[in-house]
């Protein structure tokens, strides 16, 4: 399960980067593909 995690995680924060401009925008979107990640676990 952790490696599935951690491979969903790798994969949004790949898709995030590729649209994220600003460094502000980009925690924003971590934060997002976290709580993403959250929900599906539970």
């Amino acid at each position: 399960m952790k490696r599935f995690a951690f491979l969903a995680l790798a994969l949004i924060a790949a898709m995030q980067l590729t649209a994220c401009n600003t460094m502000q925008g980009l925690g924003k979107d971590i934060k997002k593909g976290g709580e993403a990640i959250e929900r599906a676990a539970n």
